[in-house]
């Protein structure tokens, strides 16, 4: 069904006249009289009562009532195409591993939300590994995470540096330490995350370095959680500093003096999918103005 008789048909309606509707639509009084048969024959039915008197048949009371409902549908799809086009409306999707997505991403998202409140953001966390490997199938459109080890076809930008920091029971004979290195780690029970963990890779490269050889306790997957096994004195953690600021009750955070540098974190993006709408550039710099400054 064209829309345009639609229109034609309720402009008939309005005015009661062929010729009234052709002057405001700005047509000839024969293609409305065109459109009026279009519609009727397409529908089957009579519209409108032909002769002196201007009267509506039941079809055609019946279109005039539900023809609202299909123009304001349409002027409402027409105005979400126009929102998409431009950027304004639609899904954008986020990757984001921790501890970010719990302690950093929430705070900064409010500027973008006031000003795209059309726009729905899907927030997806997930291990490092993932995200990249969501990123190269299309699946989010960017992630907040460290950058791959080798790729063609994606993009890093680097943002800022996740400190990290010994979580240890206040009872361990390192919470009386003023400095602790990594070899003081040498034969401690430290409890680590799974082999895959951008952290833990982080701090087995610095520790080979050191010279030293630890001794890893539980393996737990969630990098958040490590500090509940600490404060439950399984063993001590190596573990992002706003993670466990404050400390959990009963444990104390020391600094490793030697630990050279946390993990460098950002945005990956697919290389060639950098035709953004104004709404994922925007949240691209709220992104990157609360984030990148984080290094400074």
């Amino acid at each position: 069904m064209d829309l345009k008789t639609i229109k034609t048909f309720k402009t008939v309606v309005k005015f009661s006249s062929f010729q009234r509707a052709a002057e405001e639509l700005n047509y000839a009084q024969s293609t409305i009289t065109m459109h009026i048969k279009s519609l009727e024959e397409e529908l089957n039915v009579t519209l409108l009562e032909r002769g002196k008197n201007f009267q509506l048949t039941e079809a055609g009371r019946l279109l005039n009532d539900k023809g609202d409902l299909l123009l304001k549908g349409f002027d409402s799809l027409k105005n979400a195409m126009e929102e998409l086009l431009n950027g304004e409306s639609g899904v954008i999707r986020l990757g984001v591993m921790e501890p970010t997505a719990s302690y950093r991403i929430p705070s900064i998202l409010k500027q973008f939300i006031e000003r795209y409140p059309k726009i729905q953001l899907s927030i997806q966390i997930h291990s490092n590994n993932a995200l990249i490997d969501m990123v190269k199938k299309e699946e989010i459109d960017l992630a907040l995470c460290t950058a791959p080890e080798m790729s063609q076809d994606t993009v890093f930008l680097p943002l800022f540096q996740e400190k990290v920091v010994l979580l240890v029971p206040e009872s361990h004979p390192l919470s009386g330490n003023e400095n602790v290195y990594l070899r003081n780690l040498q034969d401690e029970n430290l409890l680590t995350t799974s082999t895959v963990c951008p952290f833990r890779r982080n701090f087995e490269k610095q520790a080979i370095n050191a010279g030293i050889n630890p001794h890893y306790g539980i393996e737990i997957s969630n990098m958040l959680g490590l500090k509940y096994y600490v404060q439950e004195q399984y063993g001590i953690a190596v573990v992002p500093l706003i993670a466990v600021t404050p400390p959990p009750e009963g444990t104390v955070i020391k600094q490793i003096m030697d630990f050279e540098k946390g993990l460098t974190v950002g945005l990956l993006r697919k290389a060639d999918s950098f035709h953004d709408g104004v709404a994922m550039k925007f949240l691209i710099e709220v992104i990157q103005k609360h984030l990148g400054s984080l290094h400074e």
